[in-house]
């Protein structure tokens, strides 16, 4: 089978490269699936390059998603011919992953692909996909209703961001996308964002803990300053979905929108998310989420490709959703 394989050598330089190897190295598990589509996230970035920590040992297969067709099954939940999704649990970080033509997963690792869904379509929503979705069900869970004002998406260009504002959209929600690239208005208004916000206008700290009463929800995939920034901006009651650090993982803010105006932030954890959750958050996408938006989102891939898009993404170079077909 293909696999794009990710090797250290001597001197602890990583490299990675598409190779022919042998099934009989897949790990153990209860489950092979025959991969058809993987995609491209940021941990993937760091998995396909110097491996950011996550890595474990190497020789490594990355790919932190994959969909596909069961091959094999010693578990009675799935039977060959099942088509199945899996996102998180560590695979392609700790256990290899979805960068191959087959993968081997423990059961409880899979979803069965929902109705509705192609299994292309599923790695274009991925790992980001879910994660928005997961941000959006928080949100709603905490009070969020469309009415209730501007809901901001930061980092709106990216996979997460792109997602959410096309879901927030189609579910009513007038969205305020925000990039620091100028170029993406077109993409993120043909998704459904109603205004851009320059990141520069939120790029900077202020000193005071509590501006005007400006959002009525938030999905925030950049953290750092910005989200210090944004969560002094909340109205009273409304929340913040955290899903990623883009822009640094220190906070630096106060305490004071939470014990003022009630601001609630929402962490968002996508890896290992209850089953029961997981099959929530997809019947929600199948339904909630615009194909047509889906697509335009999507950039094709090969195995080939991944190498050089694991940089492009680290640098924040990548588009929407990146869908590799690994069988191509």
């Amino acid at each position: 089978m293909r696999a794009l394989v990710v090797e250290k050598d001597d001197e602890g330089k990583t490299s990675a490269s598409v190779q022919d190897i042998s099934e009989d190295r897949l790990p153990e598990g209860e489950v092979t699936v025959a991969v058809e589509y993987s995609t491209l996230n940021y941990k993937d970035g760091l998995c396909v390059g110097p491996g950011g920590g996550l890595v474990r040992t190497y020789p490594h297969v990355p790919g932190i998603d994959f969909s596909g067709t069961v091959e094999a099954s010693d578990d009675s939940r799935y039977a060959p011919g099942d088509k199945v999704v899996l996102t998180g649990w560590r695979v392609g970080e700790a256990h290899w992953g979805g960068y191959a033509e087959k993968a081997r997963v423990k059961a409880d690792w899979l979803v069965p692909l929902p109705d509705g869904l192609t299994t292309r379509q599923a790695m274009a929503v991925g790992t980001a996909g879910f994660t928005a979705m997961l941000a959006v069900m928080a949100l709603e869970d905490h009070g969020l209703k469309p009415g209730n004002g501007e809901v901001l998406v930061t980092g709106a260009a990216g996979g997460v961001g792109s997602v959410a504002t096309a879901i927030l959209a189609h579910l009513g929600y007038e969205v305020a996308g925000v990039t620091g690239r100028p170029e993406q208005e077109g993409y993120l208004k043909g998704l459904g964002a109603a205004r851009i916000v320059p990141r520069e206008e939120l790029a900077e700290t202020v000193k005071r803990p509590l501006e005007s009463e400006t959002w009525a929800g938030c999905v925030d995939a950049v953290g750092g300053a910005m989200l210090a920034r944004v969560l002094g901006q909340m109205k009273y009651g409304a929340s913040v979905a955290a899903v990623g650090l883009a822009g640094g993982a220190a906070l630096p803010a106060t305490v004071v929108p939470f014990l003022l105006r009630g601001v609630n932030l929402l962490g968002i954890d996508s890896v290992m998310q209850p089953y029961d959750n997981r099959l929530r958050a997809w019947g929600r996408i199948a339904t909630d989420l615009p194909m047509d938006k889906l697509e335009a989102m999507i950039e094709p891939a090969t195995l080939a490709d991944l190498p050089e898009l694991g940089k492009a993404i680290l640098k924040g170079g990548v588009r929407g959703r990146v869908v590799v077909d690994v069988r191509a």
